[in-house]
């Protein structure tokens, strides 16, 4: 089976592949297609990586800066942030800042150990492609988009709260 991903609240078949993730992973070689590498890989053959042709994304680890792609932004077609655990929310903030602070337009992908827990306040934070573990099925995460009919907090999709909604509503 393929693996699947939720974008543009559809499943569909991932084409990226993430490189990177084994420590032993030999990286001498890349393989075709639509790529995505450890910020480290990305530092190191930055030049080849864009000569190569072929669509090239940067996957950030939970403790990484986004502040080291910012010079990179407007090249990346896809920003990738891993999340270790279930229960590390440190890549919420990095998504948050690479779509306000660095102004990132691309996809961005959250992967991991995520659920469908995760996914409503994932899009809050900018994030727009969701790579769920094998054992979690995608398409059971889609009614995660419509689990909140209302958000009390501004965020990346909505930045005005609930309470300013209603203020400026009722004087006009």
């Amino acid at each position: 089976m393929a693996d699947r991903v939720i974008r543009r609240r559809r499943v569909e078949n991932d084409v990226w592949k993430t490189l990177g993730l084994q420590a032993d992973e030999d990286l001498s070689r890349l393989p075709g297609g639509p790529i995505l590498v450890p910020l480290a890989v990305w530092k190191q053959r930055r030049g080849e990586l864009l000569a190569r042709g072929e669509p090239v994304g940067v996957w950030l680890g939970a403790a990484e800066d986004p502040a080291d792609l910012a010079a990179d932004i407007d090249r990346l077609p896809q920003i990738a942030v891993q999340f270790p655990k279930f229960g590390d929310g440190s890549g919420f903030s990095t998504g948050a800042l690479l779509r306000t602070r660095y102004g990132f337009r691309g996809e961005l992908r959250a992967f991991g150990d995520i659920g469908r827990d995760h996914v409503f306040n994932l899009a809050r934070c900018g994030f727009d492609v969701f790579r769920l573990p094998d054992q979690r099925d995608p398409a059971d995460a889609l009614a995660a988009f419509h689990d909140f009919s209302l958000r009390y907090q501004g965020s990346v999709d909505d930045p005005v709260p609930l309470f300013r909604k209603r203020a400026t509503a009722r004087f006009q």
